[in-house]
Formats: C-alpha cells, structure tokens, sequence
C-alpha cells in the first residue's frame, strides 16, 4: 500500500536556510519565490505528488516549522 505525504510550514517562522530541501528525496519542496513577513523565502511543497511523508524535513528543520502527514491510498 502506498502512502501519500503532505506538509504544514509556519511560513512566518521559516528563515529559508533550505537545509530541508537538500534533505528530500523525492523533490517535492523548495523554497518559494515570495518571502514571508521576515524578508525570507519560505519553504513550499512544490511537487505534492511526490511527496511520500518521509518527515525527512520535518526532522533536519533547525525551528521545529514544518509538520508532515501521511495518508494511505
């Protein structure tokens, strides 16, 4: 059974260090072109039928913003 992945970011809270999007192996985010209330570029789920729900960003994201759900299909 496969799962389909989803991500929730604090886009206000993201500083755009993309340490997530080197971390994702299926390219499913980036770092967005608009920047959020701070100046910085937040990060985006750009390819959300990639996404597998890995938490891979969830886990190396340095201030806790993105939270990742999995849901079987």
């Amino acid at each position: 059974m496969a799962t389909q992945g989803a991500i929730v970011v604090d886009k206000e809270r993201c500083k755009g260090c993309g340490v997530c999007v080197v971390n994702c192996p299926t390219e499913a985010i980036a770092l967005s072109h608009e920047v959020n209330g701070k100046g910085y570029n937040f990060l985006s789920l750009v390819n959300p039928e990639k996404c597998i729900g890995c938490a891979n960003c969830a886990t190396v994201c340095p201030d806790s913003v993105i939270t990742v759900y999995r849901v079987k299909i």
